[in-house]
């Protein structure tokens, strides 16, 4: 169990944990060396939140995924399961060291043809990806958070979906002694910003760090 984030009591989390569908054992497999190999492996995709990415895509069956941060790819693989069946996952990652486990991973879960990993600053990726996008998730520097909203959410198509990870940030969002950090000054104004965004229903899930679901509505 991901003992990280402690939102929710612990007991409660591993009862949760305990009554969740076991993940797919590439995704175990990778769990395992990102946990072994790779530094900040409390970045990486529980097998909770894996799951709860990988319904939702199901439920939207995407034709159009984008997903900022890939990290080692747990959430690409799982976000991936849900695409339509001409249905494609561009996943940007800025860590160029990350590039052998992430493609090692995505080919064990015979995923080649359906995840496209693009590596460098998403702010400049982004602009060059002419795709109206069913769902998004968002999982990377906080910083700029709203810079990422603001340059996507024409470009989401009606009654998609965004997802924002860690917007609860392990509690600070609401710890008065956080007022100077930076990353949680970025992710209170995102979420204040989506809160009066009149184009967007939302809720914040408080599930693992935190997790932002907007839809955009129809216009």
């Amino acid at each position: 169990m991901d003992e990280t984030f402690e939102l929710i009591d612990r007991d409660i989390q591993a009862y949760c944990e305990a009554h969740t569908s076991e993940e797919a054992e590439v995704l175990y497999r990778l769990y395992r060396e990102t946990n072994l190999k790779v530094m900040q492996p409390r970045m990486l995709s529980c097998k909770n939140q894996g799951t709860f990415l990988e319904m939702i895509s199901r439920l939207i069956k995407p034709k159009r995924i984008l997903e900022l941060g890939t990290y080692t790819g747990y959430s690409a693989i799982c976000l991936a399961q849900g695409l339509a069946e001409d249905g494609v996952l561009y996943t940007i990652e800025k860590k160029m060291e990350l590039e052998f486990i992430i493609h090692k991973y995505i080919q064990e879960a015979h995923l080649t043809d359906k995840v496209k990993v693009l590596f460098g600053n998403a702010l400049d990726i982004i602009p060059t990806l002419d795709q109206t996008w069913d769902l998004i998730f968002i999982d990377a520097d906080k910083v700029n958070y709203l810079n990422y909203y603001k340059i996507l959410i024409d470009k989401l198509s009606d009654n998609g979906i965004i997802l924002a990870d860690n917007v609860l940030w392990s509690k600070k969002v609401v710890d008065s002694t956080q007022d100077h950090d930076r990353d949680t000054i970025a992710l209170r104004q995102f979420n204040d910003y989506v809160q009066q965004d009149k184009r967007v229903k939302n809720m914040i899930l408080p599930f693992r760090d935190g997790i932002m679901m907007i839809e955009k509505e129809a216009q």
